[in-house]
């Protein structure tokens, strides 16, 4: 425990101030979505906007390009929530029913390991198989948040556990430890969402 404080203590001093910004920003981010603030979307489009360089740097090519298809999912996500269905133009939190899933978690894993393979096939993509399930992964369930729809809590809580490892593996400490407090903001969101879609359907 010591050793893993240390470790954690000179990755901080290491750390960029690139990295602080798109810390801080992607915490803004889940902030804002978990209380259905639209401008959560601009906060979005700021810290991906980094994360493509960093990603990159380390190594993690699934990542980097994964966010460059959060930026367009940021806009998408911002009209989404600008010209809802509810009363107010806003968009109401809807829950999908279980044979909805179907057809994304199979897709998730066919391109899971799809792309895997390719990586680790044809580049020096560091830990490819995990890359490429947190990037798909993250592609459905962003999708998922665009459209307010509450399961996609659960489907985050599996992912950013896995990127928590993912991205210790690599160096990135201070993103590890963003997603471990992700993993509690998780929480937070789902009940908050759960909240909003019973309140719309009282």
């Amino acid at each position: 425990m010591i050793e893993l404080a240390a470790q954690l203590g000179d990755a901080l001093q290491a750390m960029s101030l690139w990295e602080l910004t798109a810390v801080v920003l992607a915490l803004i981010y889940l902030v804002l979505a978990i209380r259905e603030n639209i401008a959560c979307w601009f906060a979005a489009i700021g810290s991906t906007s980094i994360y493509i360089m960093l990603m990159y740097q380390a190594g993690l090519y699934m990542e980097s390009a994964l966010q460059v298809f959060y930026i367009a999912m940021a806009v998408y996500g911002w009209y989404s929530w600008k010209h809802g269905e509810g009363p107010d133009h806003s968009l109401p939190v809807s829950s999908w029913p279980l044979r909805r899933h179907v057809a994304p978690l199979v897709s998730i894993l066919f391109l899971t390991l799809a792309s895997g393979f390719l990586l680790s096939r044809y580049s020096n993509a560091a830990m490819p198989y995990l890359d490429s399930f947190t990037t798909w992964g993250a592609i459905v369930t962003t999708w998922m948040v665009a459209r307010k729809i509450i399961q996609n809590w659960h489907y985050w809580f599996i992912i950013d556990s896995v990127s928590v490892y993912l991205y210790i593996s690599r160096g990135l400490w201070l993103t590890a430890l963003l997603f471990v407090l992700y993993l509690v903001l998780i929480v937070v969101g789902y009940r908050q969402w759960r909240h909003s879609m019973e309140e719309v359907h009282a």
